[in-house]
């Protein structure tokens, strides 16, 4: 989820491309919600948490754990918050079992498939419902694309692939989704509940800031936000008020949203005028084309060293500034598919560490353009 990553196109990186990314994970949900639970959950060794015959914490200890009242004094402390207000916030977090369930990586691992990936969204409805966007939205991604440097198409491609233009933005009450995997992170993957109490913390950051209810936040089962699916901690560091009315509102300002996007491509390294990528034939002696994807989607080599490994670049690569990268994307049982990412490809997978969301993103940027 910027950032990562945890929003919707990790359900389809997590069904169709099994990963298990928490990058952006707020884009697993509609697949992950079709997996099973694996394992037992570990009862807390914390003496202040009940636990029900299930198994499951009791949805109503938060506020009364130790465990949680340390976190609060220590953010308290940290962020210059009242005590007693994050306190008071914490009391009202409920254990959510479907967050843990829904953030566990997916039962049965199916085979990656770009082809099927990108028709999830590049497809009639989602391109009709870009073009409305567009339309609505002119000003700002105009303003955006002059400010950053990042093109319109881009933008409208990230908000269509993240939330479907706003259908999509989660109904998790976001303070529960971090509570419950701050303190009750399942077990059977990897342990990544440090990440999301900061998450948590950011959260009561951000709400203090703008004067709301954290418990009023929805969002995805992972915590992130708004039209863009950003994480609490983007939220504070990178979103923008791009409307002027004095406050961040990544759920009801499109304005704001496409600003923050352009914002955070802008800050992840991206190069106005820069493509993304260009096509490539890739080297027919296995050796060569290994090498070349070593570094995966790291931009690593020039385009005379693709050349000397027989990979056949089309003729403006050749003039590119900056390395490349050989992405390769399987489409199941037919042959992969590859491009040479540029830096700013690279910029797109730092909001989700995809290279079939990077290129989902662009690919359904271009045909909303092209609608136009």
């Amino acid at each position: 989820m910027p950032c990562r990553i945890p929003s919707r196109a990790a359900l389809a990186v997590a069904a169709l491309l099994a990963s298990s990314s928490f990058l952006v994970p707020a884009h697993a949900a509609e697949a992950a919600a079709k997996t099973k639970a694996a394992g037992q959950r570990t009862q807390s060794q914390h003496a202040a948490r009940s636990v029900r015959n299930d198994g499951d914490p009791d949805v109503v200890t938060y506020g009364r754990r130790e465990d949680v009242m340390r976190f609060a004094a220590d953010v308290a402390q940290k962020y210059d918050l009242d005590e007693a207000w994050v306190q008071q916030q914490l009391e009202q977090a409920r254990y959510l079992p479907s967050v843990a369930r829904l953030i566990m990586p997916p039962a049965v691992s199916t085979a990656k498939n770009w082809a099927a990936y990108r028709a999830r969204f590049v497809e009639p409805q989602r391109i009709a419902a870009g073009l409305r966007f567009w339309q609505e939205n002119e000003r700002w991604l105009a303003q955006a694309e002059q400010r950053w440097g990042v093109p319109a198409s881009l933008v409208v491609g990230i908000i269509g692939v993240e939330t479907y233009y706003g259908r999509n933005m989660g109904g998790f009450r976001v303070l529960d989704a971090l509570a419950t995997l701050s303190f009750d992170f399942p077990s059977g993957r990897s342990d990544r509940s440090g990440f999301f109490r900061d998450e948590l913390a950011q959260l009561l950051v951000w709400s203090r800031r703008e004067g709301m209810a954290p418990a009023g936040v929805r969002g995805s089962y992972a915590g992130a936000v708004g039209l863009p699916q950003f994480m609490p901690s983007n939220v504070n560091k990178l979103a923008v008020d791009f409307d002027g009315d004095g406050h961040v509102n990544l759920m009801g300002s499109a304005a704001d949203a496409i600003g923050s996007v352009a914002n955070y491509l802008a800050s992840h390294g991206w190069q106005p005028g820069l493509p993304t990528h260009f096509s490539v034939a890739p080297p027919a002696n296995t050796a060569d084309r290994a090498a070349l994807l070593v570094p995966d989607i790291v931009p690593s080599f020039t385009p005379a060293q693709f050349a000397e490994r027989g990979a056949a670049l089309e003729r403006a690569a050749q003039d590119a500034q900056g390395p490349l990268a050989l992405v390769q994307l399987y489409n199941g049982d037919a042959e992969p598919s590859y491009v040479a990412g540029t830096q700013n490809f690279y910029a797109v997978t730092r909001y989700n560490w995809s290279s079939y969301y990077a290129l989902a993103v662009i690919e359904l940027g271009a045909a909303v353009a092209a609608a136009r």
